[in-house]
């Protein structure tokens, strides 16, 4: 992937949203579900986070834990858009940004089976809010749009997790940015 020509046409592409908000414009759909994890810094952090802390994991939990938010995340539009009120979403999504902080604080390793449940449980609340913030926009184009963008912010969190030298700075570094993380994720669950 060249990093030099697809970071402007994402900002293209994110950019071109009010254009095409009119009705009648499928790809507004889609564009207004890939913007909608950026607009919210609860959401960027939480997917952000998932990332790094895939990062530090061994073997398949690499993989397993942004894949398994994706999917997760899709059950949770889909819950949603069929009517099933899932509780406490907002808290969750909040929850979600304090407890994965604090797993990158305390350079946590939790089973991968643990780690994919709880990352998948969180991820159910983001795709609930995913589909409530929808609008008028189709749930698939909106659903793809939104899909592509956590696995970016995902892809983001891994690469500089797993391009980050391995020293003792660098490893203070990280459980800092859990940390800071944590922090706003407990100021959003008192807010």
């Amino acid at each position: 992937m060249n990093i030099k020509k697809t970071l402007p046409a994402a900002a293209l592409a994110l950019a071109s949203g009010s254009a095409l908000a009119h009705p009648g414009h499928e790809a507004a759909s889609f564009f207004s579900g890939f913007a909608h994890p950026f607009g919210g810094l609860d959401h960027l952090l939480a997917m952000f986070a998932v990332g790094l802390y895939a990062a530090r994991q061994a073997g398949a939990a690499r993989g397993l834990l942004p894949a398994g938010f994706v999917l997760a995340m899709l059950v949770g539009a889909g819950l949603a858009a069929a009517g099933l009120a899932l509780p406490a979403v907002e808290a969750g999504i909040a929850a979600s940004v304090l407890v994965l902080g604090l797993l990158l604080a305390f350079a946590a390793r939790l089973p991968a089976g643990a780690s994919l449940a709880l990352v998948a449980a969180f991820a159910l609340c983001h795709g609930a809010a995913h589909q409530a913030e929808m609008g008028g926009a189709g749930l698939a184009l909106y659903a793809l749009g939104f899909s592509l963008a956590t696995a970016l912010l995902h892809g983001g969190g891994y690469l500089l997790g797993r391009l980050a030298p391995d020293s003792a700075a660098a490893h203070r570094i990280h459980r800092l940015a859990g940390a800071a993380i944590a922090g706003i994720g407990a100021a959003l669950l008192g807010a």
